[in-house]
């Protein structure tokens, strides 16, 4: 630590903080532009200036400059700085005016209104009178893709839309041409971006050049209803904040979590904020004579309890979906127990992962935020690129600071990082693949490419023999990492809802192994015809068009409910809005069906649910908390040679994932963009 002086306030910082950070460890207040805590400096907007004792007679830059770099006073006295001098006031007043004099009065119309950076920053570090009598200069927009609208006249080029596309994306999408006046931000040829975290430049962009395209002249900041959450559109579980105005979700932002996903989320996650308002169920539906018709919830239960009564339990089924929280899966459980069944699943796809092998068998054991203390990877069956991009986001930011080597097994694909491409199948893991011997905390990651086949536990035993071999496992370090690609596969696997004895998985219970079937948001399998369908769900997707019943649910943002990502942390998401017309909270449903069927659930709300499922799974209660599980038990896996065929990552359109990324027009429009680039480099 050093010691420093900030307007003669003493502090001990790291030598390595910018001048900038030092200044606000002081508690001083320091504007920027251009200055991003997770972006490399550029140092050219120049809004941080601030005065150094015994440095050159001018303001200097507090982001482009290191406390290291500072010198002592003449007897030795601490570096001094100030931020609060006369030289520091003009310094700052002088560059703000700059900033404004080709910047357009577009603050009554302009979205960034209400949170932007310039508009406060101009209120408390800059004059009230403008000296510039010239005509402004104009730029056109751009057209990047048909999430970021552009609004260039108002670019102070700060950069960090330019720099965060080529550190943290990885596709280097954005780019400066032209120098001067002349200058201007845009992408190559001004065409689409093509990472899956472009939607965050809009977060970055700090005066409305870039902004949210989908949200554009829909709503002020100021009208909004801010609520925290958690995202489900993958197995991250990314910390969010859904902005609603009346029963309306509006947008969708991220909110920061070093642990999980930083400050960044994926597109999917931003914008698929259209598609909780299409395709919506509202009210319950019977299936007569082969068409869906209008029903009463008096009447849908009925119809169930009719079936269910005249179904003997081994005959009765029921599959967990891949956005179900907890509390609902939970219910769920506890009604399929009442009735007698062992057949209920949550893996839909197939996985084989599975709560007898040991709780770390299908965790990612060194948490997301632990890539960073990786100094080896081997990916085995996973494109983590589509898979989360947040957590690609984090190899990456990893492998940026050397020394990591990067094997994969499975799709020869672009993750945004250089590695070592070793095969495409399981033929690939063989005994001599292992971690160099200089690595001291190497990672395997394997995921649902791997896992959802046929042969997924012998590829999970070999994976693990690997694993072995290459030291994964060692005190103080488990680098064993499963990534999951749905939100509500881990808090599924941790209830136990899997097949009991003599109980049939998801599969064979879809090909017509039950008579009824419980369909609890399973929209990525297809039932075979014969089975009397419940499906329970918010949207219009694959099961409901299967169903005999459809009960109404809530969507994620419609409802408090537990989710535990892929790293095993139990995260509490909040109702931001309410379900539409007759649409109730999953558990509701669950819990008023049970009373229609004669094994009334033991909870009568939400909080006395939470007791019984904290004393059922007491690591539920730790929120935001990773419990350590139960070691690996590879006993009883299958030791038989997996099958020749190579890996194939489970996600082929990376943003029509779920029924309600298919439900928007956003997400669509941006799919068809994806598959006309990949013709194009195909062609």
């Amino acid at each position: 630590m050093t010691k420093v002086l900030v307007d003669n306030k003493e502090i001990d910082v790291p030598a390595e903080y910018t001048l900038l950070q030092a200044c606000e460890a002081a508690g001083a207040e320091i504007p920027r532009f251009c200055f991003h805590e997770r972006l490399s400096i550029a140092g050219n907007c120049r809004m941080c200036l601030i005065e150094v004792k015994g440095g050159p007679p001018k303001p200097q830059a507090s982001c482009a400059m290191s406390v290291r770099d500072l010198r002592p006073g003449p007897n030795g006295e601490p570096p001094a700085m100030f931020t609060n001098t006369p030289m520091v006031k003009k310094a700052r007043e002088g560059v703000m005016e700059f900033l404004l004099i080709n910047h357009p009065l577009d603050c009554p119309i302009c979205d960034q209104g209400g949170e932007c950076d310039l508009q406060d920053q101009a209120m408390a570090f800059g004059v009230d009178s403008s000296r510039y009598g010239e005509n402004k200069r104009a730029v056109e927009d751009k057209y990047i893709g048909p999430l970021v609208k552009t609004s260039m006249n108002r670019c102070i080029h700060c950069t960090r839309c330019v720099r965060f596309t080529a550190e943290v994306a990885g596709t280097g999408d954005m780019g400066a041409i032209g120098r001067g006046e002349d200058m201007e931000i845009t992408t190559y040829l001004e065409t689409a971006m093509a990472s899956e975290l472009q939607g965050n430049v809009a977060d970055l962009c700090p005066v409305g050049a870039l902004l949210p395209a989908p949200q554009s002249f829909r709503a002020r900041s100021w009208e909004l209803q801010k609520t925290q959450s958690i995202d489900v559109m993958d197995a991250v579980g990314s910390a969010i904040r859904v902005d609603t105005r009346g029963r309306e979700v509006m947008r969708i932002l991220p909110r920061l979590n070093e642990a999980v996903n930083e400050e960044w989320i994926s597109d999917k996650t931003r914008q698929v904020v259209d598609g909780l308002r299409a395709q919506r169920l509202d009210r319950p539906y019977l299936r007569e004579n082969g068409k869906l018709r209008a029903a009463t919830w008096r009447e849908a239960f009925a119809a169930i309890a009719a079936k269910v009564g005249a179904t003997p339990p081994q005959k009765i089924g029921a599959i967990a979906g891949d956005l179900a929280s907890v509390e609902e899966i939970y219910a769920l459980q506890g009604l399929m127990r009442a009735l007698g069944s062992a057949n209920v699943d949550c893996r839909q796809d197939g996985s084989k992962s599975h709560p007898k092998f040991g709780r770390a068998s299908y965790l990612f054991n060194p948490g997301i935020a632990g890539i960073e203390e990786a100094d080896s990877l081997l990916i085995v069956g996973s494109n983590p690129r589509r898979e989360a991009p947040v957590l690609n986001a984090r190899i990456r930011k990893r492998w940026l600071r050397g020394n990591f080597l990067i094997g994969v097994v499975g799709e020869h694909a672009d993750l945004t990082y250089p590695y070592r491409y070793i095969g495409a199948g399981p033929e690939s893991l063989t005994g001599d693949l292992k971690a160099p011997d200089s690595s001291k905390k190497p990672m395997l990651l394997i995921g649902q490419g791997a896992l959802a086949r046929p042969d997924g536990e012998a590829v999970l035993k070999r994976a693990l023999d690997i694993a072995t071999a290459s030291r994964v496992f060692v005190d103080g370090w488990n680098g064993f990492s499963v990534l999951h690609t749905a939100a509500a596969r881990v808090g599924g696997l941790d209830l136990g809802f899997v097949p009991g004895g003599g109980g049939m998985d998801a599969l064979a219970m879809a090909k017509g192994g039950v008579d009824v079937l419980f369909n609890l948001g399973a929209d990525e399998i297809e039932v075979a015809a014969g089975a009397f369908v419940i499906y329970q769900g918010s949207h219009g997707d694959l099961g409901a068009h299967r169903a005999d019943v459809i009960l109404p649910g809530a969507a994620y943002t419609e409802k408090s409910g537990t989710w535990v990502n892929t790293e095993g942390r139990a995260q509490l998401g909040e109702r931001a809005a309410f379900p539409p017309g007759a649409a109730r909270e999953d558990w509701a449903i669950l819990r008023a069906l049970s009373e229609a069927l004669g094994h009334k659930l033991p909870f009568d709300s939400l909080s006395a649910l939470r007791v019984a499922l904290y004393r059922d799974a007491p690591h539920m209660a730790a929120i935001d908390q990773i419990v350590a599980g139960s070691a690996i038990n590879a006993a009883g896996m299958a030791a038989g040679a997996p099958d020749k065929a190579a890996f194939a990552s489970p996600i082929q359109d990376f943003y029509l994932t779920n029924p309600i990324a298919r439900a928007s027009a956003t997400m669509a429009e941006c799919s068809a963009l994806a598959r006309g680039r990949a013709r194009q480099a195909a062609e």
